[in-house]
């Protein structure tokens, strides 16, 4: 077991044992107000159930940095409840709710290797790669002269049936960069 004393020491990406529980660190903001002690704010996801918290640590607050193992394994299918998962090495099959990996099963694509986190020998969620690459399937025909205000941006469908906002340049077919964190178009591929 390892911890974190010093506040200074809180990051982005940081997996914790909060409660007893895994929970990763999606914002960290060093606050120092008058006549106050200084705090780390953050806010904080659940690994296994998706909910956020918000949670402010005074100095001499300990956390626990939780006992994580990464794997690579490949995305085999979906069904309406569960994405289904077999890891390279071992070759084993299993299962993770929709529900709780959230809005990444958008960007995720049948045969895509992606990193599988195991919490307590148990897989929990998911890492995707930063950008992804997948093809455009339904998006408007860019018009001509929309562009008065600078960067107007349409709906795209991509193949995986996921939907986000690209530049009116791309067409129906463009393979186009996501960014997997913000759900964002990069560019095109």
């Amino acid at each position: 077991m390892s911890f974190i004393s010093t506040l200074n020491d809180i990051k982005i990406g940081l997996v914790v044992n909060y409660l007893n529980e895994p929970y990763i660190v999606l914002e960290a903001r060093f606050v120092r107000m008058q006549q106050r002690k200084p705090v780390m704010q953050t806010k904080m996801r659940h690994l296994i159930t998706g909910k956020v918290l918000e949670i402010s640590f005074k100095p001499g607050d300990r956390l626990e940095i939780a006992d994580m193992a990464r794997t690579k394994v490949n995305f085999l299918y979906r069904d309406n409840e569960q994405l289904h998962f077999m890891d390279n090495n071992t070759f084993e099959q299993f299962s993770l709710s929709i529900s709780i990996l959230g809005d990444k099963t958008g960007f995720l694509k049948e045969g895509e290797e992606v990193d599988v986190l195991y919490y307590n020998n148990k897989p929990i969620n998911i890492e995707l790669p930063k950008k992804v690459e997948l093809k455009v399937m339904e998006t408007e025909p860019g018009v001509k002269g929309d562009t008065a205000q600078g960067s107007v941006m349409k709906s795209a469908k991509l193949e995986t049936g996921a939907s986000i906002q690209v530049p009116l340049f791309v067409k129906i077919g463009d393979r186009i960069r996501i960014n997997t964190e913000r759900g964002e178009y990069v560019e095109r591929a």
